[in-house]
């Protein structure tokens, strides 16, 4: 079943949050300060691809990791967990699109935090 979800997820919208984690992580590792940025990028852009049968962890808050939060929520974060959001509403709408709009609602919390989180499985 999570195959199937994982399928539809990509096909139904998670290409367009894939599509942006990535097109951030590949602008961002143009310059070396933002390298570590992007690396976390792609990193979220591998839940971004099958995000059913993951859960998201946040590791204990640290000082290098609220920096980096704080400077990603500023450049990148609030355009992404604005997509995540409006797309999670969207699926909603239907009893059939709540499952697809629960994974869009966990990716919107991690795209404007994603220092510190890791993804794990369920």
């Amino acid at each position: 079943m999570k195959l199937l979800g994982n399928i539809l997820w990509f096909i139904f919208g998670g290409f367009l949050l894939w599509l942006e984690w990535v097109g951030a992580g590949i602008l961002l590792c143009l310059t070396i300060v933002g390298i570590p940025l992007g690396i976390q990028c792609f990193k979220i852009a591998g839940v971004c691809v099958a995000p059913f049968g993951k859960e998201v962890a946040h590791e204990g808050v640290k000082f290098g990791n609220t920096l980096f939060n704080i400077i990603w929520i500023i450049v990148f974060g609030w355009e992404i967990a604005l997509t995540a959001l409006i797309c999670g509403c969207v699926w909603c709408i239907t009893i059939v699109g709540i499952p697809f709009g629960k994974q869009f609602f966990k990716l919107a919390a991690i795209s404007l935090f994603p220092f510190g989180a890791s993804a794990v499985k369920a």
